[in-house]
């Protein structure tokens, strides 16, 4: 990264010397993230959560319209995250069960449907609402998907239907299930329970199956998982620059993704600087592989002049702009288009965002993102499908005095991003890591407020860092849950790179798009800690570790 760790660890130094103006344990934090209502359930709200069945028809010609209707009906175009700014979405879990036939197979397979699925407004029976979905399909003996993605079209009453179209991948291969359910009065219960569908692979048919909502296990969890967060402003806005030209400020735009074919991490960095002398702002970043096999390899780009403007950044060739990362650095080149799958994950208070009263802030505009396209550094070239990643905002003075990063896709939806780290202010330099934790589950975020994680309840019971290499920990506790997360960064899959401050000072970040991390999600539940959740990452992991 070199950002979320290093140049939003700076907003550590606000936290701990801000004082009443972070308002700490006061109430004056973050407002309920995107999904944020509660702290992370324990229940199937939360975990596997199901949903009222989307289904069509439960008749066989269904299917052979849904064929018709991919073609005939335009795609929905979701947004990438819930609501504009200050307007409410709709967020809610949906389970299905059925089974699916294969073409050229002789008997049907077990099929599971997990969704999350986010609208950008407050869903209107009376009218159509454009959704976005992610989530889980499983078909036995066939594929596990955990990075499944599609569009939903509810329009119960308007067009008598709603829809699916969900891509997933299944040995190597992209398919997409298309169907929907024509709701009629005539079988209310039917056809807003049974969802008929058909398999397409690059538009020909591969196959075919119905999925039914289970009414009676999964009733009260589909209702009990709504939510209608605030919209945060779409991540296109998030992405725009902040830099209005005063000296002394860092911008940064970052990307780190894994590759799912060949296990390979990538790293694209993109930073605006403002030298704290007044001298002229340039644009510079670099890339970086992490190969499953074989040595790091990365190259600069830049420095070069800075053009005001724009919906990203752009400048020498390398462009970072809503849904498309283009450029080069040596003999490295890169072409990939980006794709949201989450709402947008604040690491530090949201109003730190809006309102740059800390001397750094950090933003994630989509938690989670999938994305395609090539990477060729050398020889090789990497193509890139649907792989799991994020891209990172990061605006302030500079880096940290030492920091850790991380950013974990956990899957099945659920992302944590851990920001830990210790201010350069004199006199607060001795003190430990302050930690920023946030864990989304579904369609909740933990801890409630961001700052519980930082300073806890007037400095009690805060999240702790242990901050090293090769291994560095975090730990916490928030209500009745806590956590535990082990992050290691391998010699050979970590890349060293120095920074230069708008002052002037150096600093260090070692970086690995491949390192292994641990994380224990315990609940306590009659007089004991109990096991919640728990996630091993092989070389999956995206961390930094940074030192003065």
């Amino acid at each position: 990264m070199s950002t979320s760790g290093s140049d939003a660890g700076t907003g550590a130094d606000a936290v701990a010397s801000a004082g009443s103006a972070w308002g700490v344990g006061t109430g004056t934090g973050e407002e309920a993230d995107a999904g944020s209502a509660g702290d992370v359930g324990a229940d199937a709200a939360v975990t596997a959560v199901p949903t009222g069945g989307v289904g069509t028809k439960a008749d066989g010609t269904a299917a052979a319209g849904a064929a018709a209707a991919a073609t005939a009906t335009p795609s929905v175009t979701a947004p990438s995250a819930p609501g504009g700014a200050g307007r409410r979405g709709t967020v809610f879990g949906e389970t299905m069960l059925g089974t699916v036939r294969l073409d050229g197979e002789d008997h049907s397979r077990r099929v599971r449907l997990d969704l999350r699925v986010t609208a950008d407004r407050v869903m209107r029976p009376l009218g159509t609402t454009a959704a976005r979905a992610s989530g889980r399909i499983r078909v036995a003996g066939w594929t596990d998907d955990a990075r499944a993605e599609g569009e939903l079209e509810i329009s119960p009453l308007a067009r008598r239907r709603i829809r699916y179209r969900i891509s997933f991948t299944a040995g190597g291969r992209r398919f997409t299930l298309d169907g929907w359910k024509s709701v009629t009065p005539r079988r209310p219960l039917t056809s807003m329970t049974v969802l008929p569908f058909t398999l397409y692979e690059d538009g020909a048919r591969a196959g075919g199956g119905t999925l039914r909502f289970p009414l009676a296990t999964g009733l009260l969890p589909f209702l009990a998982s709504f939510r209608f967060p605030r919209g945060t402003g779409s991540a296109e806005a998030l992405t725009a620059p902040r830099w209005k030209g005063e000296p002394g400020r860092t911008e940064v735009w970052y990307t780190t993704l894994t590759d799912p074919a060949t296990g390979a991490g990538l790293w694209l960095h993109h930073e605006l600087t403002a030298p704290a002398d007044g001298s002229e702002a340039y644009a510079h970043g670099w890339a970086a592989v992490f190969p499953e096999h074989g040595p790091v390899r990365h190259a600069r780009f830049g420095p070069a002049e800075w053009t005001p403007g724009g919906a990203g950044f752009t400048a020498d060739g390398v462009e970072a702009v809503p849904g498309r990362l283009t450029g080069s650095a040596g003999a490295l080149r890169w072409d990939l288009t980006e794709r949201a799958a989450d709402a947008p994950l604040f690491t530090f208070p949201r109003w730190s965002w809006r309102r740059p009263l800390l001397p750094a802030a950090q933003i994630l505009p989509a938690a989670r993102a999938s994305y395609d396209g090539t990477f060729s550094y050398g020889d090789t070239t990497l193509t890139p499908t649907s792989a799991p990643g994020a891209s990172a905002r990061i605006y302030g003075h500079g880096n940290a005095r030492r920091w850790a990063w991380l950013h974990a896709d956990l899957g099945g939806g659920d992302v944590l991003e851990i920001v830990a780290a210790v201010s350069m202010r004199p006199g607060l330099r001795r003190l430990p890591p302050l930690v920023f934790l946030r864990l989304r589950r579904g369609t909740r975020t933990w801890p409630r407020r961001v700052e519980r994680s930082a300073a806890g309840w007037a400095g009690l019971g805060r999240f702790r860092a242990a901050v090293g290499l090769p291994t560095w920990t975090v730990s916490g506790r928030a209500g009745l849950r806590r956590i535990r997360v082990e992050v290691t960064q391998p010699e050979d899959r970590t890349l060293a790179l120095d920074y230069t401050d708008p002052d002037g000072s150096p600093a260090v970040c070692r970086n690995s798009e491949r390192a292994d991390a641990h994380v224990l999600l315990e609940r306590w539940w009659f007089g004991g800690w109990r096991t919640e959740a728990e996630w091993t990452l092989d070389g999956t992991a995206h961390a930094e570790v940074g030192t003065r």
